[in-house]
């Protein structure tokens, strides 16, 4: 079984930060992406609500990372753009949602539940701490 970078028992979950995916845009990019498997450079777009200059720049980012790759085909006399994570692509989003998740403390995934039990302890009045 295959895990994402950043969600490997004993590994620090913050390891999968990755400051390529953090991006607003580019991180919506990913998820479209993820989700839908492959999607046409327009619907990404349309979806997004990004000006195709913008979106073309969070791509190429991504493309230089190695985490989407593009294939053109010719539909209806028109040539067409399809973008699609790649397997390095998928675990550096899988493993940004996990050091996302560990950051805000989401139970049973990584060190977030000792974070949110420390700052639990520092609002706690002194001989009251968590059990």
């Amino acid at each position: 079984m295959s895990t994402a970078a950043g969600s490997r028992p004993g590994q620090d979950p913050l390891a999968g930060f990755d400051t390529v995916v953090h991006a607003p845009h580019r991180l919506r990019i990913c998820a479209l992406l993820e989700a839908a498997g492959e999607a046409e450079f327009a619907t990404v777009k349309e979806e997004l609500a990004l000006s195709a200059s913008a979106l073309s720049k969070h791509v190429t980012v991504l493309m230089d990372a190695g985490y989407v790759t593009q294939r053109k085909a010719v539909r209806a006399t028109r040539q067409r753009v399809w973008l699609s994570l790649t397997d390095p692509g998928r675990a550096a989003y899988r493993g940004h949602l996990a050091a996302l998740r560990a950051i805000v403390g989401e139970p049973g995934v990584g060190t977030g539940g000792s974070v949110q039990a420390q700052a639990q302890a520092q609002e706690a009045p002194p001989g009251d701490a968590p059990s």
